[in-house]
């Protein structure tokens, strides 16, 4: 595998998003990160560093389903959150003197939050230059004899190391804990640099459906199939 820096990223956010393919600035697709995790490790698997830190939320984008996963109340946010920019910042300095690839799990939930995040707080976003790399869609590699479907960040620690993780939702503790399941699927062979290089490029939404309904196929077979019907009974 190619000698590089591994960033391993983490968010907890106040939902999910409304619609993936609507553009960062419409604000209210996109939650809010209330609190970013980030590993760093080097090309020799050496932790270098590690960042944790709750961010300041607007009070009416939390909810009660999302305080529900991850225990982050308001309360909590307004004394202990952070200016989104500064920890945003902290980032940005990272990948830019690391240059590193951008590993998550669920991935593409973390890309999306973080470039809308970016975009409200002013600041570039560097992360669809950057090379990346799913474990969940890596997982369900871990167990051949199973399921094909993705495993959870839980589900694939307890198959890969046999004990369950000592806490959930918290973005320092899942960071960790997707840094120490790519680092084993990579001894036991599972994740080559095949599969590390495979993963198509996560890119910022267009704007556009990724399901439009295919209205013009639609009518060019209805109209084949009523000439059809004309000449058998003209």
């Amino acid at each position: 595998m190619p000698a590089q820096y591994l960033l391993f990223v983490d968010t907890e956010t106040t939902g999910l998003p409304a619609r993936w393919h609507r553009p960062y600035a419409e604000e209210w697709e996109w939650p809010s990160i209330a609190q970013l995790a980030w590993e760093i490790y080097g090309p020799d698997g050496t932790l270098v560093k590690a960042e944790q830190a709750y961010l300041q939320v607007p009070t009416n984008r939390l909810t009660a389903e999302s305080e529900a996963i991850h225990g982050l109340t308001a309360e909590l946010l307004a004394a202990q959150g952070q200016e989104p920019a500064v920890v945003l910042g902290r980032l940005l300095a990272d990948l830019a003197q690391y240059r590193p690839r951008v590993v998550g799990h669920f991935l593409r939930l973390d890309f999306h939050v973080l470039g809308a995040a970016l975009l409200r707080a002013g600041l570039p976003n560097p992360l669809p230059g950057l090379p990346q790399f799913c474990t969940m869609q890596a997982s369900p590699a871990a167990r051949p004899q199973g399921p094909k479907r993705p495993l959870r960040l839980h589900e694939l620690h307890e198959l890969l190391f046999h004990e369950p993780m000592t806490r959930l939702h918290d973005a320092a503790v899942d960071a960790a804990a997707t840094a120490r399941c790519f680092f084993e699927l990579r001894r036991l062979g599972i994740i080559s640099t095949e599969m590390l290089n495979g993963q198509p490029p996560l890119l910022p939404p267009d704007g556009r459906s990724a399901r439009r309904f295919p209205w013009p196929w639609l009518l060019t077979a209805a109209g084949f199939l009523f000439l059809v019907y004309l000449l058998a009974h003209g």
